[in-house]
């Protein structure tokens, strides 16, 4: 009777090494995807909300070049009415304007070279904008890849619930060991640091990662559209359509691209969040699964 339960005691601790070894390791994967793509979609926040203050910068530019196009419109108005005027009329029509007026006249050439300074200016912005908006989109495609692979990666549950139900056959196996007066000292070392496995919420984690996942998914989408937006805001065609009607349709497309940039940085945000809170619960699972596997090697 002492071999059978000393042969119970061994299977069952053999039947607890195979199910519970190898979580920590698992999880120690987990943890260091969830690490570099916490890092991933903070970099990608803070290229959207570097895209989104440009954008905004930008429109500040757009701003003033219209302000600037419209003042030399009306200068060059009163220059041609000035040159068409005989020597009485224009006496009479100057004197109808204020001084500081006929002083802008005179620095036309200035007020143009400061429009096509802010034209680079806005041209440039534009280009950062996409360009950031791009690498955006690039950090959230790789974010949501990294956080569907915390998911869907390996099914940890299914292990540390394997882990548990050996834990529940080595506690009789012990209690049959033990009243035979068989040495169960180790076993009990091994119970008491696996059976910590029933306690544990690995839901939390893929919950989080599914988060990060969603998150991370509408970070890019909102990326990919306001890129594409930017760059056909900033296109040549958009740019040089002087209309009403092309003027009107640059400036909606400004508007839409940084609309879009702020979708961006709170999608990103919110996954850089998600991803440090599964971590925090990865970890509160790894501590479990480090002692249990402390005293199984």
């Amino acid at each position: 009777m002492s071999f059978a339960a000393t042969s119970m005691l061994d299977d069952a601790l053999r039947a607890t090494y195979t199910a519970c070894v190898g979580i920590d390791e698992e999880l120690a994967d987990l943890k260091k995807m969830a690490g570099i793509n916490t890092a991933i979609t903070g970099v990608g926040t803070v290229a959207s909300v570097g895209a989104t203050a440009t954008g905004f910068a930008k429109a500040k530019t757009d701003s003033d070049i219209e302000e600037l196009e419209k003042l030399i419109k009306e200068i060059e108005e009163i220059q041609a009415k000035d040159i068409n005027q005989d020597d009485f009329d224009k006496d009479t029509f100057l004197k109808e304007f204020d001084m500081v007026y006929e002083d802008t006249v005179k620095n036309i050439d200035k007020y143009k070279n400061e429009l096509e300074e802010l034209n680079k200016k806005s041209k440039s912005l534009g280009n950062w904008r996409t360009g950031l908006l791009a690498g955006s989109t690039v950090t959230n495609i790789a974010g949501a890849v990294i956080s569907s692979r915390t998911i869907n990666k390996d099914d940890i549950q299914g292990q540390i619930d394997e882990c548990v139900a050996a834990q529940k056959e080595l506690k009789k196996a012990i209690a049959q060991a033990n009243i035979k007066g068989e040495d169960v000292t180790e076993a009990k070392r091994i119970y008491d640091a696996c059976r910590e496995y029933e306690s544990v919420d690995v839901s939390k984690i893929v919950k989080r990662g599914k988060g990060a996942t969603i998150a991370s998914s509408a970070g890019a989408a909102f990326g990919g559209v306001g890129t594409a937006i930017s760059a056909a805001a900033n296109s040549k065609k958009i740019r040089e359509d002087n209309s009403d009607a092309g003027k009107s349709k640059e400036k909606n497309l400004n508007s839409a691209s940084n609309v879009l940039s702020a979708g961006v940085t709170a999608a990103s945000a919110t996954a850089t969040v998600f991803n440090a809170m599964q971590i925090s619960a990865i970890k509160k699972v790894a501590t479990v699964a480090s002692e249990c596997s402390g005293v199984l090697k």
